[in-house]
């Protein structure tokens, strides 16, 4: 089975998942702000499975917090995100 972020998206809005989600978009960004860009790697923190760390990712993409900047043709842990607009430069 592959990663589908539908399927594994209402799991983000129990109250575990939400604190897991929490979680990740505070690292994303803190190592947004050092660098400039995260790749998926470094945001695969929180606990449950891999499919649940990635929904977490995209769901930070869909609420415009990260913007990804590499293409569809690489593997999960290695996809790049930049600051998308939901974050000032302040």
């Amino acid at each position: 089975m592959s990663y589908d972020y539908r399927r594994h998206r209402p799991a983000l809005f129990t109250d575990d998942g939400q604190r897991r989600f929490l979680t990740v978009r505070d690292q994303a960004e803190k190592c947004v702000k050092f660098s400039g860009a995260v790749r998926a790697q470094e945001l695969l923190i929180g606990g449950g499975d891999s499919w649940e760390m990635l929904a977490r990712i995209d769901r930070l993409v869909e609420l415009n917090y990260l913007r990804e900047i590499t293409g569809h043709d690489v593997a999960g842990q290695h996809r790049v995100f930049v600051a998308g607009s939901a974050w000032s430069d302040d």
